[in-house]
């Protein structure tokens, strides 16, 4: 009887530490629900911005020459003195596509501050990159670059890719993907001023 006894205390103690176990994962399992389900809340209230941290450089800018859509010869020596983004871009890309409303606002904000932008297209035919141009009211230079000149030049093929050349011919900043305001205002704008 007394060994029953014994037995049947083991066997409730155990229940009851399977218990408090039991209650003790469903609590943490609660509190880790809860804290995912915040931190889903906070980062869903928080605005999405794609745009990349751009990469400090410093070399001398290429030397390169392409047609515009006029159909005119340009070179980037001939931007010398003012601050140039130059933008490699398709009309088939579409963060290409998504950061153009905002490099034409950056462009007009800036361009009588002797900034300019050269957005070079990779590849698509002159008459598709008009209509594209036309379509979207770009107002910034854009040049045509069927052979993949420019993204040899600066080697790199991933597009958009962007490099931001100071007034004294060098390469300052580059970036590989799409650009926002804030990103332009930081880095770009005080190369303007002739701040930085």
């Amino acid at each position: 009887m007394a060994k029953k006894n014994h037995r049947r205390r083991k066997n409730n103690s155990n229940i009851g530490l399977i218990f408090i176990m039991g209650v003790g994962l469903i609590l943490i399992g609660l509190a880790a629900s809860l804290m995912l389900q915040g931190t889903k809340n906070i980062e869903s209230s928080q605005p999405v911005s794609r745009s990349v941290t751009p990469m400090e450089v410093n070399y001398p800018a290429p030397e390169l020459s392409l047609q515009n859509v006029n159909g005119n010869t340009e070179s980037l020596i001939g931007y010398r003195e003012k601050v140039v983004l130059v933008n490699n871009w398709a009309t088939w890309c579409p963060p290409c596509k998504a950061e153009m409303p905002t490099l034409e606002k950056y462009y007009e904000t800036h361009a009588a501050e002797g900034f300019a932008i050269v957005a070079i297209e990779a590849g698509d035919g002159k008459d598709q990159v008009i209509q594209f141009v036309n379509s979207h009211n770009l107002k910034f230079y854009v040049w045509l670059d069927p052979n993949g000149a420019s993204l040899d030049t600066f080697g790199n093929e991933n597009l958009p890719n962007s490099y931001v050349i100071d007034r004294n011919g060098a390469v300052r900043y580059t970036w590989t993907g799409e650009i926002n305001l804030a990103m332009l205002e930081k880095y770009v704008t005080p190369l303007i001023a002739g701040s930085n």
